[in-house]
């Protein structure tokens, strides 16, 4: 039954999300469809929907550049566009993101936006290649734009017990934030010791449901991003939050379809991910004004915190579920330098204590 419920939200996410995907389909090239197709089965379908925004840039770049294709609808584009694509023209697609202008709209893409886009027509370009549409795949040619890791920012221990104090006593907080605070405060505590003693994604916090939680193994189930089912296990300190917001959670009497919501918002609907970045940012505020803290910087927060407390970079992987541990060794790089710099001193050639 829990599996069921849980699947209840991921499932009104992907009916959203394939809603639009149709409606940008409609201005893609006919052919993008057999793509998305292709790739169902391996893609959730918010990322196919990326994907589609990504193409539709790459395309009207084309539209405008390509005068063959400038008096043309791009719905009317066929296979042979692709086929005329050349190592240059990706070059200049690469080139054209750093600056462009759409609808009176200035828009701009540093390294890891380009390679975002880039990657989206690498796929599709890998999928008419290997699907034998295309004999060649020119995307290959072109390298990802070198990304410039950005030091992942993160709360220290001391910045994570303020910023709970803060949550639990709201002593920085305006009046008219206070106001809020007394009707929401049991709630935001178990929400950010959550966050903080899991480090799940708010997307998979905001889908909790209550038949999520199992307090006998103190776990819980989430709907990962890449669109399968994990439990994540908690401590102590997120089962004592979480009892105590159960508690005021059943006096509460929710909106028709959240009923199996976890977290609700003062509306008594399921709390948006918008809503708990909003919360995220008014406490952290009152901690710190040097550090943008966002939901994701709290995963990051858990990561660093696991990751030092075990050195197991597989382990930290596993719990965040990152598909590639590589993913999470770029994040906690600097970690790592810090246990490879320790080690200088680990091993003594001499004992100093010998006359």
């Amino acid at each position: 039954m829990a599996m069921q419920r849980t699947e209840t939200y991921s499932k009104e996410q992907d009916i959203k999300n394939t809603t639009k995907m149709r409606e940008v389909l409609e201005t893609l090239p006919r052919f993008c469809r057999r793509y998305f197709r292709g790739i169902e089965e391996t893609t959730s379908a918010r990322t196919r929907l990326g994907y589609a925004y990504d193409l539709r840039i790459f395309f009207e770049f084309l539209s405008a550049s390509n005068p063959s294709l400038k008096d043309r609808e791009i719905p009317s584009y066929d296979i042979e566009v692709l086929r005329s694509i050349g190592k240059e023209d990706v070059e200049e697609y690469l080139e054209y993101l750093s600056y462009y202008k759409k609808d009176g709209k200035v828009y701009t893409n540093d390294e890891r936006g380009k390679a975002r886009k880039l990657s989206a027509l690498r796929s599709m370009f890998r999928y008419f290649y290997r699907s034998e549409v295309l004999d060649r795949d020119v995307t290959a040619l072109v390298p990802l734009p070198k990304r410039h890791e950005k030091p992942i920012i993160r709360l220290d221990e001391g910045e994570v017990g303020t910023l709970l104090e803060q949550v639990d006593d709201g002593a920085k907080l305006t009046k008219r934030q206070l106001a809020f605070h007394k009707r929401t405060r049991v709630r935001d505590v178990a929400m950010l010791t959550l966050l903080l003693g899991t480090g799940i994604r708010v997307s998979e916090c905001v889908g909790l449901d209550l038949q999520d939680i199992n307090f006998r193994e103190n776990g819980i189930r989430v709907h990962r991003k890449g669109g399968y089912d994990a439990i994540v296990y908690f401590g102590d300190e997120v089962r004592e939050a979480l009892e105590a917001y159960l508690e005021e959670r059943e006096k509460i009497l929710p909106k028709d379809g959240h009923e199996n919501a976890l977290f609700l918002s003062l509306q008594d609907r399921r709390i948006t991910v918008r809503a708990v970045e909003n919360l995220v940012k008014k406490y952290a505020q009152q901690v710190t004004t040097l550090k943008n803290i966002t939901p994701h910087k709290l995963r990051s927060t858990y990561g660093t915190s696991l990751y030092r407390a075990t050195g197991d970079i597989y382990l930290v992987a596993d719990v965040l579920g990152h598909k590639d541990v590589n993913t999470t060794r770029r994040h906690y790089a600097a970690i790592e330098e810090d246990r490879r710099r320790s080690a200088a001193d680990a091993v003594k050639l001499r004992n100093n204590s010998a006359p």
